[in-house]
């Protein structure tokens, strides 16, 4: 691949390959088009005009409506996602191209993650892999696959080869969400071990340790894209500190190297019975609160109880666009609380993973947050997620993470 080329780069018709290629193909509408050459890598089904003898995740030939080719892609029946771009000339061999990607993907994060034997190895679209997500958790690497493509036995003893060769890791696990399962209309299955048999280990970010127990938790086993920014706010962090939404206690753990108090506060109890082993194992005494985060913020608030440093990191509002509304109010709610709770001085790490609020709405509401709370903000930092969970520029869908460091007067 040449230099600063794009395995998916379609904004003009490619050359014609010497041969057209053989099997499956898809023609797809001049909007569909546009969007290939506007950078973007998924075709909707809308958009999709045929599609001949195109099966359950195959690789297709893609063209428009005069016959131009414009490259492969990985084919769904069921997901209105139905192609999403591989590569820009004809795929023959889909999983040696899967191992060559993997080892691009491993080759990319090498010079990029430091301080950390956790982090996100293969990030789908952003790798030039749709709907493959893998993770390291020390010696556990731990993968999700999100389409019937990457559902391919082929595809996965390929992966399974690849990890196992890459990491000379023995172990293996696989988390599914039944969701995406029902989504791809792939069969049923529950997360298991594909290789090795350990489920436990510790695995370390930026110096703090880390249980991790691969069957359970979120998404892969734990929230890897905040690592950057837990460092970060652990750098302006000082005084009474509150974690809200804390899960494990990654950010409270951060943030207990330099404020002397530290209380952090989740709605599961399994979460923190986990984030509790974690203070242990770092020698680190915080006060973990069971409790619906809203309600603790009013009762907190209304009694004139007073921080130095909150952080707020709340799962996804906003599970689509029509949620935003709804979304944006509690994003303001959240805020409002904090504002009124921080000493002046103090510093607000305040955090969106909802991929349909925009940076500029998120930090709209808390300017507005500030406003009835009357309170300055001062922006320290505009932060997203780790390095090792790449942006494509013209995928907007791969930028999620949004995080504000602020000082408030």
């Amino acid at each position: 691949m040449p230099p600063g080329r794009s395995p998916v780069s379609a904004r003009s018709a490619q050359r014609e390959p010497a041969i057209l290629p053989a099997g499956p193909r898809a023609v797809v509408s001049l909007r569909g088009v546009n969007r290939l050459k506007a950078g973007h890598v998924w075709i909707y089904r809308s958009d999709v005009t045929s599609a001949v003898d195109a099966g359950v995740g195959a690789v297709v030939s893609v063209y428009d409506e005069r016959g131009r080719f414009f490259g492969s892609a990985l084919y769904s029946t069921s997901s209105q996602i139905a192609l999403r771009m591989l590569s820009d000339r004809p795929v023959t061999d889909l999983a040696a191209l899967i191992r060559e990607r993997v080892r691009q993907a491993i080759a990319y994060r090498e010079p990029l993650v430091r301080d950390t034997d956790a982090y996100r190895v293969v990030f789908s679209e952003a790798d030039f892999l749709p709907g493959l997500i893998v993770d390291r958790y020390n010696d556990i690497l731990s993968l999700q696959i999100l389409t019937q493509a990457m559902d391919r036995q082929d595809v996965r003893d390929a992966l399974l080869a690849e990890l196992s060769e890459s990491f000379r890791s023995s172990t293996i696990a696989e988390r599914v969400e039944p969701h995406i399962l029902e989504l791809e209309q792939l069969p049923p299955r529950e997360s298991s071990l594909l290789m090795g048999e350990k489920t436990n280990t510790i695995f370390s970010m930026n110096g703090v340790r880390f249980h991790c127990d691969i069957r359970e938790g979120q998404k892969t086993g734990a929230f890897l894209d905040q690592r950057e920014n837990y460092a970060a706010a652990a750098s302006y962090a000082r005084g009474d500190a509150l974690d809200v939404f804390c899960y494990q206690g990654a950010f409270a753990l951060h943030l207990a190297n330099f404020c002397p108090r530290v209380t952090a506060v989740d709605s599961s109890r399994p979460a923190l019975e986990v984030a509790d082993k974690n203070a242990l194992l770092n020698q680190r005494e915080i006060e973990w609160i069971e409790a619906n985060a809203f309600d603790l913020l009013k009762d907190y608030s209304a009694a004139g109880r007073q921080y130095d440093t909150i952080v707020l990191d709340p799962p996804a509002f906003a599970k689509s666009r029509k949620n935003l509304e709804t979304a944006l109010r509690g994003y303001k709610e959240l805020n409002l609380r904090a504002l009124k709770m921080l000493r002046p001085g103090g510093v607000l790490v305040t955090c969106s993973c909802s991929y349909h609020v925009s940076e500029q709405e998120f930090l709209e509401v808390v300017a507005d947050a500030a406003h009835d709370a009357r309170r300055t903000l001062r922006i320290l930092e505009r932060r997203g997620q780790a390095k090792d969970h790449p942006v494509l520029l013209n995928v907007p869908e791969t930028s999620y993470l949004k995080c504000g460091i602020i000082s408030v007067t």
